[in-house]
């Protein structure tokens, strides 16, 4: 799908996804898509939830409309884009792109049925009761891709074994990242290395994060899994390469845009799963009564256009552990 067509979709509204004469109407149900994440970089997503959605005999335009909330980035705004999507009386919430997301969806609503996608443990934070019976009204999909911390630096380490300082992005407005950061000083201790934090949470933090971590002497740096730096990609890869520095993300998606390696679940395929679940509440089943869904695909991907123009020879062995090479 074409940037141009997709934001014509989008609007922020749903009378673009409604069918002709549904405008307006309650003849068919409308999925309120709450999002943290900016419009114009979440397309993706929105397609591999409508492709869960199709495989469930429900369909956008047909039998189904789209009511969206961005915030852009701005996690005050969730709780007013929440409390607006019950207002519009939709038939299900789905709540994504940071956790601030579903926990407003869940602070506007004790009934109407919300489904999640996260990257963290979804009992940790307190969202549902259990991952085989979640009770109430959330269920969702979690691809706990913040618990792979150890394995990113681990494989750093094959690729940089002398390198003795790392530095890792974070931003600390994500509630998931003390976990990530505990998990990764953890690994850096047990490989003998100097892992230094530096919190991002804007545009100008990424910019003066990179100057900072090669004035400290870092060798590299690794990406936490965060929707916020996940859409600021294309940004932190550009700074990577601007650099020289070997960065190490958590998506397939960074890798393509340029990142040198990424190691973690298919977002896509969570959210494949999570318009798998939507469209079986749509057609009367109740939350509580769907398990929380796991991922079960990880991604191994090296990007060798990147390895080279960093001037780094990629071990035969990790090339043989990697699901994709991109050449």
């Amino acid at each position: 799908m074409k940037r141009r067509d997709f934001m014509t979709l989008m609007g922020g509204a749903a009378s673009a996804a409604l069918p002709r004469g549904a405008r307006g109407a309650s003849s068919i149900p409308v999925i309120g898509y709450l999002s943290g994440r900016p419009s114009d970089e979440a397309g993706y997503l929105v397609e591999a939830f409508e492709k869960g959605l199709r495989a469930g005999g429900i369909v956008i335009g047909q039998n189904a409309a789209f009511e969206f909330r961005w915030a852009d980035n701005q996690y005050d705004r969730l709780p007013a884009n929440a409390a607006d999507l019950v207002n519009h009386r939709v038939a299900v919430i789905v709540a994504s792109g940071a956790v601030q997301s579903i926990r407003a969806a869940g602070a506007a609503t004790s009934s109407i049925p919300i489904v999640f996608v996260t990257g963290d443990d979804p009992v940790r934070l307190g969202l549902v009761a259990s991952m085989n019976r979640p009770g109430g009204n959330l269920t969702g999909v979690s691809f706990l891709t913040q618990s792979l911390e150890a394995k990113r630096l681990n494989i750093l380490h094959q690729l940089l074994p002398k390198t003795a300082r790392i530095a890792i992005l974070a931003n600390r407005k994500n509630p998931s990242s003390e976990r990530q950061l505990k998990e990764a000083s953890d690994a850096a201790r047990s490989l003998d290395r100097q892992l230094d934090v530096l919190n991002v949470s804007d545009d100008a933090d990424i910019e003066g994060s990179f100057s900072t971590l090669v004035e400290r002497g870092n060798g590299a740096v690794t990406i936490t899994a965060d929707p916020f730096l996940n859409s600021h990609r294309a940004q932190i890869v550009a700074l990577a390469g601007q650099y020289k520095v070997p960065a190490f993300f958590y998506t397939r998606e960074q890798a393509v845009a340029g990142g040198l390696m990424s190691y973690g679940a298919s977002i896509p395929e969570a959210y494949t799963q999570a318009g798998g679940y939507a469209a079986r509440i749509l057609k009367g089943e109740k939350p509580a009564d769907l398990p929380i869904l796991q991922a079960t695909k990880f991604e191994f991907i090296i990007n060798l256009k990147t390895a080279r123009a960093l001037g780094l020879d990629i071990p035969p062995t990790l090339l043989a552990l990697a699901d994709e090479v991109i050449e």
